[in-house]
């Protein structure tokens, strides 16, 4: 059989722009430049070939989170390649310091193996003000040397710590996951204009969920966001969900940063992709309703439920932005700020084979990781 197919007939999204009637050709696990004679035609016309999507932020879905076991975290990775992504960094929550030890073990064998891109740590360094879900009594103060700690857990593995730059210890810590290239993420903050950009200075460089769990924009007292969303050298992430932003905050943050600074994110928890009912975040008891996540205790948003064919989808048309800013928020951005940009996050040969087949409507029909179909389009 061959192992070559030319997906052709579709508008592809590149780097460049958008062509209409091109073609991807898939050769092994990798996108090609031109097709051996053997390559099998699949006729993709009406439909959208983008490049697969990459998740900074997602702590779980399928009624399994990355806080549990091998096999849960393993169960939440395939619930959302399902939905397109095909990259994803699995995300912890505030816990016990010896719980995230182990568990920045367990995920760290998950990202060696390649089936995560690595591990964020949201929490425990986060501002009891603006802890949202998260456990307010096992909350720390971001000390160089705790978060050393999970650094070294993480063994190489941690991509990402989101802490509030603020608290004692911050600015320190700020200096010391850039040290060892690792992002870090102003979020869970209470932080003024000025504390904020001088976190920035000292390496900070993406802004966890940009308008959750910090203070609102204020034209005496602009807070984080003012800085954030200013600064060239930060990428903010926004949770396109409908629940998390209205439309209007959304469509200021990609007028003010630009699509090139701009991540889609999930923030998704376990009910993403298994619905309605009552789950665990960390510690802390969820009740899901409607798609909405909200604390059993508090009521505060608890992650969201959301997979990123639904951001896309959602950006599209209801936030009416155009499909390649869409496609470089989700996918070819965080790649970047991953390092991962020489292999995924564009249709561009040499790239693994990572692509979403999406219909005229902008619905998921397909997805494909490394040159496998993980949904089949069934196209002719």
């Amino acid at each position: 059989m061959a192992t070559s197919k030319v997906l052709a007939g579709a508008r592809v999204v590149l780097p460049t722009g958008i062509v209409d009637g091109g073609s991807v050709v898939v050769r092994g696990t990798r996108i090609a430049g031109s097709a051996p004679p053997d390559a099998r035609t699949i006729d993709a016309r009406g439909h959208w070939l983008v490049p697969g999507f990459v998740d900074l932020h997602n702590h779980g879905g399928g009624g399994a989170s990355f806080s549990g076991s091998a096999e849960d975290a393993l169960r939440a990775v395939r619930t959302h390649r399902q939905h397109g992504t095909t990259t994803l960094v699995a995300s912890t929550v505030t816990d016990d310091m010896d719980v995230l030890v182990r568990q920045a073990g367990l995920l760290s064998e998950l990202a060696e193996q390649g089936d995560i891109a690595g591990v964020h740590f949201e929490g425990p360094f986060i501002s009891p003000c603006r802890k949202g879900a998260h456990s307010e009594g096992l909350l720390r103060d971001p000390e160089p040397a705790e978060v050393r700690k999970l650094l070294d857990a993480a063994r190489g593995q941690a991509r990402m710590v989101t802490l509030a730059t603020e608290l004692p210890g911050g600015t320190d810590a700020v200096r010391l996951l850039a040290d060892h290239g690792v992002i870090a993420a102003i979020g869970h903050t209470d932080a003024t204009y000025e504390q904020t950009s001088a976190a920035i200075e000292a390496g900070a460089t993406v802004a966890t969920h940009l308008f959750n769990a910090m203070p609102p924009l204020g034209h005496r007292a602009p807070g984080p966001i003012a800085a954030l969303l200013e600064d060239e050298r930060v990428t903010v992430e926004l949770i396109d969900d409908g629940v998390h932003l209205h439309p209007a905050a959304l469509r200021l943050a990609f007028h003010h940063a630009g699509a090139g600074r701009v991540a889609l994110i999930t923030d998704a928890m376990d009910a993403a992709g298994a619905g309605d009912g009552r789950y665990l975040l960390g510690p802390l008891e969820v009740e899901v309703a409607d798609g909405v996540a909200r604390l059993v205790e508090g009521g505060s948003i608890a992650g969201s439920t959301l997979t990123l064919d639904r951001a896309f989808h959602r950006a599209v048309t209801v936030d009416r932005l155009p499909v390649p800013d869409v496609v470089a928020a989700i996918s070819a951005n965080p790649a970047r700020l991953l390092g991962l940009d020489h292999r995924v996050g564009s249709l561009e040969p040499g790239k693994d084979a990572d692509l979403v087949v999406l219909d005229a409507d902008f619905t998921l029909r397909g997805v494909m990781r490394r040159g496998e179909w993980v949904v089949d389009p069934r196209l002719g």
